[in-house]
């Protein structure tokens, strides 16, 4: 992307995210949104909220040429000024196709992945992050498959983070396993979603108890780890890296 481009995508992030929403019948305005540093529990992480009501998140797998996107870069220099921010969007096999559910523009373009199986992605329960109209959700594959829910954008990673307030019962506090991380939990009111990143290597303990007690988080999905990679031009931020698979990135409504 262009410095004028960066430099207009910065100016719509501070537009659209930084005038304060104020709650329904109080004078108190709503929490900060838009993409901002947050330290918690000494590990510092960016997080970036989304008011679904005011902007759209969308999922990116595939270019106009019908080739992956491959890189954050290439998905910004396609969207242009209007993207505020993206992040990879779960988990992705050699040919950098989603491994599990994926939707985009309400087609399903790869089916949920129920299989059992080694990794993260099968450390059930894994989970749906998933977008429809003015609200979004986290919640766990079956129930997501049982609800037959009417997506219009979904992407399936695992394993879940928080489950209903409640850290996934298989991580524990403070594991061996450091890595720069990067996941998505929804606010109570399914309005907000809210997307993180690790600046630096962190526990899935560490990352969950960022989105349950940090970001107000009660459900959360892993989207993945080492590749974790953040395009934020508010902050001059765009992170190159390994090949990816599916993004996800908010655009004006």
């Amino acid at each position: 992307m262009t410095r004028r481009g960066l430099i207009l995508a910065a100016a719509f992030a501070a537009f659209l995210f930084g005038q304060p929403v104020r709650a329904a019948g109080t004078g108190t305005p709503a929490p900060p949104a838009g993409c901002q540093p947050v330290t918690h529990e000494g590990e510092r992480f960016v997080a970036c909220t989304v008011d679904l009501r005011r902007a759209r998140v969308k999922l990116f797998w595939r270019g106009a040429d019908g080739l992956p996107y491959g890189s954050l870069t290439r998905l910004a220099s396609a969207q242009g000024a209007g993207l505020v921010f993206a992040m990879n969007a779960g988990m992705y096999d050699t040919g950098l196709a989603p491994v599990g559910l994926y939707v985009e523009e309400g087609r399903e373009l790869k089916a949920a992945n129920t299989q059992d199986g080694p990794g993260n992605f099968h450390l059930k329960p894994n989970g749906v992050f998933y977008v429809s109209g003015t609200k979004a959700g986290v919640v766990e594959t079956g129930r997501y498959l049982r609800g037959r829910v009417k997506a219009e954008y979904a992407t399936q990673s695992g394993p879940m983070l928080v489950i209903n307030g409640r850290i996934h019962p298989k991580i524990s506090t403070n594991g061996p396993s450091l890595k720069i991380r990067n996941g998505v939990g929804v606010r109570p009111d399914g309005q907000s979603a809210v997307f993180a990143i690790s600046e630096g290597p962190v526990t899935f303990g560490a990352f969950a108890r960022l989105f349950r007690d940090g970001l107000n988080c009660p459900n959360a999905l892993f989207l993945d780890g080492s590749v974790s990679s953040l395009y934020a031009p508010a902050l001059n931020r765009s992170d190159l890296g390994r090949p990816l698979g599916p993004l996800v990135g908010a655009v004006p409504r």
